[in-house]
C-alpha cells in the first residue's frame, strides 16, 4: 500500500517520520482482511501497467540534439565522397 508523506506513516508506529513499515504477525481473524487488502493493493499497483514509470519520452536536450545532426551531416558526407570515389 502506498501512504502519501512519510509523517502520516510515522503516525502509525508513533514516530515522527517512517519510510515502510513490516508487518511481522497478524491475528487469525484479521488474515483474511488483510489478503484481501493485499490482493488490492498487488492489482493496483504491481500488475498494473501503466503505473510503472517510463523513462525518458525519446526527447533529447538541444545540446544532445545538435551533436547528433552533426553526426549524420558527417555521416552523409561520407557517404557522398564514397559515392563519388566509387563512380569515378
Amino acid at each position: 500500500c502506498i501512504i502519501k508523506g512519510k509523517g502520516r506513516l510515522g503516525m502509525l508506529v508513533h514516530k515522527k517520520m517512517a519510510s515502510c513499515v513490516a508487518l511481522t504477525t497478524v491475528r487469525q481473524e484479521d488474515k483474511s482482511e488483510l489478503d484481501k487488502l493485499s490482493e488490492n493493493f498487488k492489482a493496483q499497483f504491481n500488475d498494473n501497467t501503466e503505473v510503472r514509470r517510463r523513462w525518458g519520452g525519446g526527447i533529447m536536450g538541444t545540446k544532445s540534439q545538435h551533436v547528433t545532426q552533426r553526426r549524420e551531416k558527417a555521416v552523409q558526407i561520407e557517404q557522398a565522397k564514397k559515392l563519388g570515389l566509387s563512380i569515378a
